[in-house]
């Protein structure tokens, strides 16, 4: 077993045993490898996602946790968000340039969630149409640019 196969079967334990509030694997979608996860949300209580659902594919490298997994979200639901592209792109730091291999699924997941639950708006990006016509099929490969904190 590889190093990223022992801390993600770790991770895995930790999140089906004590899952953070509105958070689980889905395991029946998980790969053999354990490369690639299947997380589904659901928006927390007095929010404006409030029993919304939602899926996050999460696809780990091998040099995981060192580099950051890829985290989006699946369709058909995606949240309407303005640090999220209707092509399931997060813009959002710890996804690229402030991750820390002391993040976790668990610790990515919440962020998500705290994102989701501090919106006061429900709108787009507004460069939603112009990205998703022009970007990488990774959102890894985009170069962010991290400008709004109140959201």
């Amino acid at each position: 077993m590889t190093s990223m196969e022992k801390r993600l079967q770790k991770e895995l334990q930790a999140m089906t045993k004590d899952p953070p509030a509105g958070v689980s694997v889905n395991t029946d979608l998980l790969s053999s490898n354990l490369s690639e996860w299947v997380v589904d949300i659901e928006g927390a209580p007095g929010t404006l996602y409030e029993s919304e659902r939602f899926q996050l594919g999460f696809k780990f490298t091998s040099r995981y946790p060192f580099d950051s997994p890829q985290v989006m979200f699946l369709g058909p639901n995606i949240p309407v968000h303005p640090h999220i592209y209707s092509n399931g792109h997060i813009c959002l730091s710890i996804l690229t340039e402030d991750w820390s291999p002391a993040l976790s699924v668990q610790s990515v997941c919440l962020s998500i969630v705290s994102m989701l639950s501090s919106c006061k708006e429900k709108k787009l990006p507004p460069d939603n149409a112009l990205y998703v016509r022009t970007c990488s099929k990774d959102p890894k490969k985009t170069r962010w640019w991290y400008h709004d904190n109140s959201v």
